[in-house]
């Protein structure tokens, strides 16, 4: 029977009404019983493999030095991964080593041979010579600077001169176109080397597959008699090296870690050695540990570094860093690297490190710390055996310690916390002045004098310094805070004691209505300048460094000006402030006024309390004057441990007056006293 379309839509809703009514009516009743689980279906595909996670380093910086065709010159900075942080221009492309004091050392061959230090080192600015100096030139006899070392001890830069087949030696402070202290000729071409200080021993790589090892170093003023030559070789004798590169000495366990290039045009046959008790080792040494084959992606491994057991490698050839964790153990062979990551042409590592506050002595003027001595500059008005000697004496003034010649007339003389001396002069015959500065003048330089070798020089027309007298450091932000009292530009002027020759300050500080400034104190705590002031004043810069950072290259006039006071009325002329030392754990300012330069008599010392607010008119807590003190013309000083050290110029004579912030006024008798002649400055010197 065929059906029209009408009846076809009217049996279609009718079996659609019938459902319905089924459906309405199971919602009432009981659910049925679940049917079986059907049969599982075929396993799926494994997703692609995940990628390796990151080795889990300790969080660090590390810098390389890059010597590719587009980037030599160049040094980065990267994480412990050998990711990319930032990337800075210093003129060099060899080795690098990041000094205990910030600096970063850098030798460098691609156009003139030199070697670069640059002082306070951030990773984020260009090489810029106010902060930095360089050795280059003829007399320094460098031909191909390659891998470099740094003696922190006595701050000796040691040069790894490949063309030059030798060791060069250099202090840390010198710079221009000097001579080396000493030059060590090497039996082949060196490339790197490392420096144990303790025992006075040096370790060079030599391209020969050698390792040469230099005993008594220092002790025979850098002309060691023995010469140690130690080849790795395996159990027969067979030497296994071929073209040495890379050193890194281990002192704690006494084990060295070496590189091999093999062959600089194959990238495929580079390897590591790890000798053990190698300070004794002498001939063919079996390696306890051997690495090389494709696997390991050695080619050129120019240079390597040690992090605690993780051994970082640079890897020209293949443009890699390159990590091997645990370098001390474990199986020789083709080892695949713990981590691999691109990098163009490295060419030499350094870790930077998180340095720790420098705090210098004339911070810290009442906690009780131990002192090694005192450093006394002399400065006679007519030349004698002492002009131009800073010489050191025992806490109590009871014994000479050490003496050091500048070969010219003096000022003032200062210490950076790493043990370096920065020193004022002046030639009233030409109005020139500078500053010496002398390579660790603190601990290393008794019987010495000045020396190109080891020291250098900031004079010029640029530097602006005609009168020179005071001066402080600031180490932890790499400043010196120079006093200049000359008649018409007096100012304290501001330098990186690491900069060389004519520079000009990076800051300059000038008084109000061109007050002069004899001395100056700088405070890092509060980030302000204490000026000792020839008008019997003291002016107050506030945010110095600050300023300095943002830009500011000339602050003119002070924020505050001190006058000392007795009961509200300022002192009677002659007033001339001189010696100044603020403190910021008490507060307290402590400073010296000679009066009359012509009155032996008529010196004294003042306390300020609260000086870090004081403005205006400041009434004096201790006031110390009369002939019992014997203070005439006390033209510097310098507060520790709570006591003051005087230099007392016109008496000739050091005292120290103890316990000075809590002193009686008066004519007090000076607690202990030395005979010195022409005493010009005072410097506490810390054990540390």
């Amino acid at each position: 029977m065929e059906l029209n379309k009408t009846s076809q839509q009217k049996i279609k809703l009718s079996l659609l009404a019938t459902a319905m009514v089924f459906a309405l009516s199971a919602c009432d009743g009981d659910d049925g019983t679940n049917g079986r689980d059907g049969v599982d279906g075929a396993p799926g595909q494994d997703g692609a493999p995940g990628q390796d996670g990151t080795p889990g380093f300790a969080a660090a910086t590390f810098l390389v030095a890059n010597n590719g065709d587009d980037n030599r010159n160049t040094v980065t900075a990267i994480d412990q991964n050998a990711n990319a942080l930032s990337t800075v221009t210093t003129g060099a492309n060899e080795g690098i080593v990041f000094t205990q004091s910030g600096a970063l050392v850098q030798a460098g061959d691609s156009d003139l041979p030199l070697v670069r230090s640059f002082c306070g080192f951030d990773a984020q600015s260009n090489y810029m010579m106010n902060r930095g100096h360089e050795l280059t030139g003829a007399a320094t006899g460098l031909v191909n600077p390659k891998g470099i070392a740094f003696a922190e001890e006595a701050g000796l830069i040691m040069v790894a001169d490949f063309n030059g087949q030798k060791i060069s030696v250099f202090g840390g402070q010198a710079a221009g176109d000097v001579a080396p202290i000493a030059e060590i000729m090497t039996s082949a071409k060196p490339w790197d080397l490392a420096y144990d200080e303790e025992s006075d021993r040096l370790y060079v790589a030599l391209t020969d597959g050698t390792l040469a090892v230099y005993d008594d170093v220092a002790s025979s003023d850098f002309a060691p008699s023995v010469m140690r030559s130690v080849v790795p070789s395996d159990a027969d004798g067979n030497q296994l090296s071929i073209n040495l590169h890379g050193i890194v000495y281990e002192p704690m366990s006494n084990r060295i870690v070496l590189s091999d290039v093999g062959d600089a045009a194959v990238a495929d046959d580079g390897q590591i050695f790890v000798l053990d008790n190698v300070s004794t080792a002498d001939g063919a040494t079996v390696p306890t540990r051997v690495i090389s084959g494709a696997t390991t992606q050695l080619g050129n491994p120019v240079d390597i570094i040690l992090t605690g057991s993780d051994l970082r490698v640079a890897e020209k050839s293949n443009d890699a860093i390159l990590v091997f964790s645990n370098i001390f153990n474990g199986e020789s062979g083709d080892v695949a690297p713990t981590l691999s990551t691109p990098s163009v042409k490295p060419e030499s590592l350094a870790e930077f490190t998180d340095l720790e506050t420098m705090v210098d002595a004339s911070d810290d003027g009442i906690t009780t710390t131990p002192i090694r001595g005192l450093s006394v500059s002399s400065n006679p008005s007519t030349d004698s055996e002492t002009t131009g000697q800073v010489a050191q004496y025992s806490a109590v003034l009871s014994s000479e310690l050490s003496t050091f010649d500048s070969g010219m007339s003096i000022e003032s003389a200062a210490y950076t916390a790493s043990g370096d001396g920065v020193i004022t002069f002046d030639n009233p015959d030409t109005s020139t002045g500078g500053l010496i500065v002398v390579n660790r003048l603190k601990t290393m330089r008794d019987g010495m004098m000045y020396s190109d070798s080891y020291d250098h020089m900031i004079v010029g027309s640029e530097t602006g310094l005609i009168a020179p007298k005071g001066l402080d450091i600031s180490s932890d932000d790499g400043l010196v805070f120079v006093a200049d009292v000359n008649e018409t530009t007096p100012a304290v002027r501001v330098f990186s004691p690491c900069a060389s020759g004519n520079v000009a300050p990076l800051l300059t500080l000038e008084a109000a209505n061109g007050a002069r400034p004899w001395d100056v104190d700088y405070d890092p705590s509060t980030d302000s300048a204490y000026l000792a002031l020839t008008n019997g004043n003291v002016a107050v810069f506030e945010e110095v460094v600050r300023k300095m950072e943002s830009g500011q290259t000339v602050i003119t006039g002070e924020d505050r000006l001190i006058v000392p006071a007795s009961d509200g009325t300022a002192f009677a002329a002659p007033t001339n402030i001189h010696g100044i030392d603020y403190d910021s754990q008490s507060d307290s300012l402590v400073i010296s006024d000679v009066g009359s330069a012509a009155d032996a008599t008529d010196g004294k010392l003042y306390v300020i309390s609260g000086a870090g607010s004081a403005d205006g008119l400041a009434n004096v807590s201790v006031n110390i004057a009369g002939p019992n003190s014997m203070l005439g013309n006390p033209v510097d000083l310098m507060l520790s441990n709570g006591h003051v050290y005087v230099a007392e110029k016109s008496n000739g004579m050091i005292l120290r007056f103890d316990n000075i912030l809590n002193a009686s006024s008066g004519d007090i008798d000076p607690t202990f006293s030395m005979m010195y002649p022409a005493p010009e400055s005072v410097q506490v010197l810390p054990v540390k």
